[in-house]
C-alpha cells in the first residue's frame, strides 16, 4: 500500500463477492489499509441507498462515487456533492425515444438531497423485484404511478440518470438511438442478470467515473491513481488511471484495457492487492 496513491474500486463483480456483499476478510483488510493511512473509495453504478449499507463497517474518509459518476456521496454528512444533471432538452429527447420504442425505464432525479425515482412504461417482474428490494430506504423515494408522464414536466431540470434493465435486443436498439443525442453519456452493458438482460444507463456527458475520480484525487492529495474494475462501465476510469487493475472474472474488453489482472472477486483480490502494493 502506498500513501501517495488513491485506490478506487468498482463494487459488483469487483470488490463484492458472488453474493453481492463485502466479505469479512475484505472488510478487515480495507479497515487495516485505511487505518494505516490509505486513500480509498469506491466508484459504482449503485446509489447511496445500498452503498452505505454495504460499506457500513468500512470507515471511508473520501466521498464515494455513485451512479457511475453522476454524483459524489459524502457518507459522514449524508449529502450528495457535485451532481451532474442531464440538460432538460436532452431529457425530453430521451423520453421521446423511449416512448416511441415503448422502452420501459426508471428516471432518477435529485431534490432536497433525496433521490426521487419514476418509471416509464409497463413494469416487468424484474423491475418490480428491483423496487421491492429498495422501497424502504431513507435515501430514495419511488413514484410509481399508472401514468408517470403526469410527473415528468416537474423533473426535467434535476434528472441524473435513466436506468433500464430490459431484454438485450431492445436495450441495444434504445442505446443506438440515445447515443446520437447531444449532451449524453449512454452506457450499454450486461450485468449480474445474465446475457439476456441488457443494462442501459444514460447520464450527462459531464458524468463519468473518470471525471469523478479526478475530483476525489484533488481531495485526497494523491499523485497516483489505481482503479479496479470488471465491466464496461469501468472502462473510462481504467483508461484515465495510472494503474488499471482487472479482476480475473472481468469481461475481456476490461482485461484488454488493464495493466494488471488479479484474482477473481470471490477471493478478496482487490483488498489483498491494495495491501501488497508497493
Amino acid at each position: 500500500m502506498r500513501s501517495d496513491t488513491l485506490y478506487v474500486s468498482d463494487l459488483d463483480g469487483t470488490l463484492l463477492g458472488a453474493d453481492s456483499r463485502l466479505s469479512r476478510q475484505s472488510e478487515a483488510m480495507l479497515r487495516q489499509a485505511l487505518g494505516e493511512g490509505a486513500h480509498f473509495t469506491v466508484a459504482t453504478a449503485r446509489t447511496p441507498a445500498t452503498v452505505s449499507t454495504l460499506l457500513q463497517e468500512v470507515p471511508l474518509q473520501l466521498p464515494a462515487i455513485v451512479m457511475t459518476g453522476a454524483a459524489l456521496w459524502d457518507r459522514a454528512c449524508e449529502a450528495y456533492q457535485q451532481p451532474r444533471f442531464i440538460a432538460p432538452e436532452a431529457v425530453e429527447k430521451v423520453i421521446e425515444i423511449y416512448d416511441r420504442l415503448r422502452f420501459p425505464a426508471f428516471i432518477y432525479t435529485l431534490r432536497d438531497g433525496v433521490l426521487h425515482i419514476y418509471h416509464m412504461g409497463p413494469m416487468s417482474p424484474l423491475e418490480q423485484d428491483f423496487i421491492d428490494a429498495r422501497i424502504d430506504n431513507p435515501y430514495k423515494e419511488f413514484h410509481i404511478a399508472a401514468d408517470p408522464h403526469s410527473e415528468l414536466p416537474h423533473i426535467l431540470a434535476n434528472t441524473l440518470l435513466f436506468y433500464a434493465m430490459q431484454p438485450s435486443g431492445a436495450t441495444r436498439e434504445a442505446w443506438e438511438e440515445v447515443r446520437r443525442v447531444e449532451g449524453l453519456n449512454p452506457i450499454f452493458y450486461h450485468d449480474i442478470f445474465g446475457p439476456e438482460i441488457g443494462i442501459l444507463e444514460v447520464f450527462s456527458d459531464a458524468a463519468s467515473k473518470a471525471a469523478a475520480i479526478a475530483e476525489v484525487k484533488k481531495l485526497s492529495g494523491a499523485s497516483r491513481v489505481v482503479v479496479f474494475g470488471d465491466n464496461r462501465n469501468d472502462l473510462a476510469m481504467m483508461r484515465a488511471a495510472d494503474v488499471a487493475v482487472a479482476v480475473e472474472n472481468a469481461i475481456q474488453e476490461v482485461k484488454d484495457a488493464a495493466d494488471v489482472i488479479i484474482g477473481p472477486n470471490t477471493s478478496d483480490s482487490v483488498a489483498r492487492w491494495i495491501l501488497s502494493d508497493c
